[in-house]
């Protein structure tokens, strides 16, 4: 199977080298979320758990404490005790027809400084390098897999979003056990630059993926000016996601099985801007260089 495959075929997208594949999204998505509703049912037809009430607030649990942090506080490039790089389909292509080319190890593209990780895009082309596919843009796809992976907790990026229309920045999680959808992925916040003033937050099982992922979107007009929190609380019960300590969207486990609930097992953080794409849209080339920059990252779990 190739990256031309899209989820509206019902077709399962390949298996990358983080064991599971990025974001497979479709246009018919976006628009779902952004009206604030979750899918209407798979390829399948199997329609995806019901939402479960979002909490007004969402902050720190008491009893929670820190147990992973990366708070960028030596330049340079990313921490290698922490995060990884996902560079396995530059040369073939990455999937929804994303157009980037994620580095590995470069300045250029992530870079620790001034207390914060900054992961830039830039309209490049990488002809010396062997993996080089074709991309006329460079990106990063940093990962915690192989460095550390969590079952429930209480997960807070703080970030300041890029802007420009063919822009995709993620906040995100995959199942570390299994191939997607079936391993599950959460994804914090997603949001694209034809669309910069609304984020959105979704789930993806084997129940319900892709254009049927169960999610909601919010409106945050300074998204790309300012530096927001982006929050997820992920417990057996349930899972909910907010922007600023409000949540905006809660997916419950109702005890129906693992396709509806995969996420009772360990998922990775990625971080990454995807340029393009089925989601992403035509690109503006005048944008570039468009960053994300990132705070810090924590991760609390409850005390036992």
């Amino acid at each position: 199977m190739t990256s031309d495959h899209r989820e509206t075929t019902g077709a399962r997208p390949p298996k990358s080298t983080a064991l599971a594949p990025t974001r497979w999204r479709s246009a018919p998505l976006l628009a779902a979320l952004l009206l604030g509703g979750c899918g209407a049912g798979d390829a399948q037809g199997a329609a995806p758990a019901p939402e479960a009430e979002a909490p007004a607030a969402l902050t720190l649990p008491e009893g929670y404490g820190l147990v992973w942090s990366d708070e960028f506080s030596v330049d340079g490039l990313p921490d290698g005790a922490k995060w990884a790089y996902d560079t396995g389909l530059n040369k073939q292509g990455w999937y929804n027809h994303e157009m980037q080319y994620y580095s590995r190890a470069r300045l250029e593209n992530a870079q620790v400084r001034d207390g914060k990780l900054v992961i830039t895009a830039l309209r490049e082309q990488m002809r010396t390098a062997a993996d080089w596919g074709g991309q006329q843009y460079t990106s990063v796809r940093l990962m915690t897999q192989g460095k550390a992976e969590w079952t429930y907790g209480f997960f807070e990026i703080r970030a300041r979003l890029p802007c420009g229309r063919g822009s995709w920045p993620a906040i995100w999680m995959l199942g570390s056990q299994g191939d997607w959808p079936g391993a599950g992925e959460l994804d914090i916040m997603e949001q694209v630059g034809k669309e910069p003033d609304r984020v959105f937050s979704t789930v993806h099982t084997a129940s319900g993926s892709g254009g049927s992922g169960a999610g909601a979107a919010i409106v945050l007009t300074d998204a790309c000016s300012a530096f927001h929190t982006y929050q997820m609380h992920w417990t057996e019960q349930q899972i909910s996601f907010g922007v600023d300590g409000k949540a905006h969207f809660s997916y419950a486990n109702r005890g129906s099985g693992t396709d509806q609930w995969p996420f009772a097992a360990p998922q990775f953080l990625i971080l990454n801007i995807a340029i393009g794409g089925d989601l992403g849209g035509p690109v503006d080339d005048s944008i570039f260089p468009i960053r994300m920059e990132i705070d810090h990252v924590r991760v609390y779990q409850k005390a036992r």
